[in-house]
């Protein structure tokens, strides 16, 4: 059998690809794959990995040496499933390899945000504090966040790890009503449940934890933003289509929101005239999506590609979307 991971950069340069490589005796790995390249690229492979790479419709169709799709990550809409259940191609994906790595970095924003650290940092390196007449600097506003009110929507594996941490730091944490009606199991009585209105106007940080569906895109549009407290912030590592940018960069250059830190934009890798990234505003971060990145978070989603091609091997395919 042959293999190709279609964009083998998007892992990092640091991580141990061999529990996958050793399970095939011919792999193509590239770097990265042009769209107008992925057709040649996967015609004899057996086994697909791709992160990005999108693998529409008409390609899978005209396949037919195509067996498994792993998916290096959780979202799968960078294939189309039908075409790949028409075709008896098995779709495979990655769950919970990246929790840890995500609730950290979405802490990280959080604290970067209501300490204005990322100024202070800056503005030491430039020389500020040595211009200081009394010791200390506290030109920038710096918040507790012990008792304040966190907002989290989507309480699923993420958002309840952001939730953990978030009480562990003595914060109140709410969770908006699921929009499609589901119930949970089990639900985490230390966090109530309300609705998406209501936890808008009152948490002082929300945090967007859902997936992107078309109940949910452009979910934070201006009619969202205006509920908003003017000292809340909002966070972003779920997806960059669940916010109207225009209404994000009004809402933060008007003062109607306290500022926002976002992990994930509408188009990846930004080009060079995105809205967000023209923007100078001290209380917009902007990572590059690597909420996920944690080097350990990596090499967990290896090992899971790893069962993917193990189980599908052995006729028993695991984590199968299709």
């Amino acid at each position: 059998m042959k293999g190709i991971i279609l964009d083998a950069d998007s892992l990092g340069k640091d991580i141990d690809l061999d529990p996958v490589l050793d399970l095939l005796d011919d792999w193509q790995i590239n770097a990265t794959t042009r769209p107008e390249d992925v057709e040649t690229a996967v015609a004899d492979a057996d086994v697909v990995l791709s992160n990005k790479i999108e693998l529409p419709r008409d390609l899978l169709l005209k396949n037919s040496s195509i067996k498994l799709i792993s998916v290096m990550a959780t979202g799968v809409n960078n294939v189309d499933l039908n075409a790949a259940a028409e075709k008896n191609i098995v779709v495979s994906n990655a769950v919970g390899y990246a929790t840890a790595s995500v609730a950290q970095h979405t802490i990280a924003l959080m604290l970067n945000l209501v300490t204005s650290q990322p100024t202070y940092l800056r503005e030491t390196l430039t020389g500020r504090w040595q211009k200081s007449n009394v010791f200390c600097r506290l030109d920038h506003p710096i918040f507790e966040l012990n008792g304040k009110t966190l907002g989290i929507i989507g309480l699923g594996t993420l958002g309840t790890a952001v939730a953990n941490v978030s009480l562990a730091l003595g914060m109140r944490v709410i969770a908006a009503e699921s929009m499609t009606g589901a119930t949970a199991d089990h639900p985490d009585r230390r966090i109530p449940r309300v609705a998406l209105d209501t936890l808008l106007a009152s948490a002082d940080v929300i945090s967007l934890h859902c997936p992107l569906t078309p109940l949910t895109d452009g979910l934070m549009n201006p009619d969202k933003f205006a509920l908003m407290k003017s000292t809340a912030y909002l966070i972003n590592t779920a997806r960059g289509a669940l916010i109207d940018t225009e209404a994000l960069l009004q809402a933060i250059n008007s003062n109607s929101i306290a500022g926002a830190a976002i992990d994930v934009l509408v188009s990846e890798p930004p080009k060079s005239d995105e809205p967000l990234l023209r923007e100078k505003h001290p209380n917009l971060l902007i990572t590059p999506h690597n909420a996920w990145g944690a080097v350990e978070s990596r090499q967990r989603l290896i090992l899971q590609m790893r069962e993917n091609i193990e189980s599908f091997i052995k006729g028993n395919p695991i984590r199968q979307v299709n």
